[in-house]
């Protein structure tokens, strides 16, 4: 067989190999990408992607290998106690989450970064989230369950709310179980349907009156330093007359001149 020949045929089976190689990781990386997470049940939509279900599983945190083609992932009745940042980064398709009936009471920020423009539900509903944190939200426009959660009105909670881009009804479902000021009278009541109620009113009042502090300190100085300078000034006058008092006065001269011109 000629050289040539031979040379060809090693390069066309090397080419053959990295070929089958190349598609051999592509389907893993598919298959990886793709299969159920452990434990969980996953099933096919009818306009494609999965619904992976992990319902009453026990889980104590979120699992790492959701499918990327997934569109409704279920975590409800389980032991999560919170949302890490990027928990879901990469389900560009996910629509719905449910995430209810844990004993979730924090959110980091970020938490739910990337779903901004897919998801349409978020279920975060009866878990121990006190304080409402907006970074969490970042982005997120979705509709929102957030109701038998023991939160936390205060200043904090209403200073937070105009910059989540939650659907308005959503807000809705924050009900004050505990509030600061205590005696504001919203407990048990949907913060945002009493517009009337103003939860930073003891911070504006501490401000007013550190600015009135402020005020007097900065006053009672000004006060210090003309009090100061007038003192020193009357001192300095003070000195200076007792200085001119204690130099012979012209006119004396004049007088005794006279006196021995007339003498001569």
């Amino acid at each position: 067989m000629p050289l040539a020949a031979v040379w060809l045929l090693r390069y066309l089976v090397v080419m053959c190999l990295l070929l089958h190689s190349f598609v051999l990781m592509t389907f893993c990386f598919h298959h990886a990408a793709t299969t159920c997470s452990k434990r969980c049940y996953c099933s096919e939509t009818e306009n494609g992607g999965k619904t992976m279900r992990c319902s009453n599983l026990q889980l104590t945190e979120i699992p790492e290998d959701i499918p990327n083609d997934t569109r409704r992932v279920y975590l409800d009745f389980n032991l999560l106690t919170a949302v890490p940042s990027n928990a879901f980064a990469g389900l560009t398709h996910l629509v719905e989450l449910d995430l209810s009936h844990n004993e979730i009471s924090h959110l980091e920020p970020g938490a739910f970064r990337g779903l901004g423009s897919s998801l349409q539900f978020l279920d975060l509903s009866s878990n121990k989230l006190v304080n409402f944190n907006s970074d969490a939200f970042e982005g997120l426009r979705a509709r929102a369950n957030l109701t038998n959660n023991p939160w936390h009105c205060d200043c904090n909670l209403q200073m937070a709310l105009p910059h989540v881009d939650l659907e308005p009804a959503s807000l809705t479902g924050i009900v004050c179980q505990t509030s600061d000021p205590e005696d504001i009278g919203v407990k048990g009541l949907a913060f945002l349907l009493e517009p009337e109620i103003d939860l930073c009113v003891v911070m504006k009042r501490t401000t007013d009156v550190a600015m009135l502090v402020v005020m007097f300190g900065w006053f009672t100085m000004v006060i210090s330093y003309l009090v100061y300078y007038v003192r020193a000034n009357q001192e300095d006058a003070r000195r200076h007359l007792e200085y001119l008092k204690s130099l012979p006065s012209r006119q004396g001269k004049s007088e005794e001149s006279s006196t021995i011109s007339t003498v001569v």
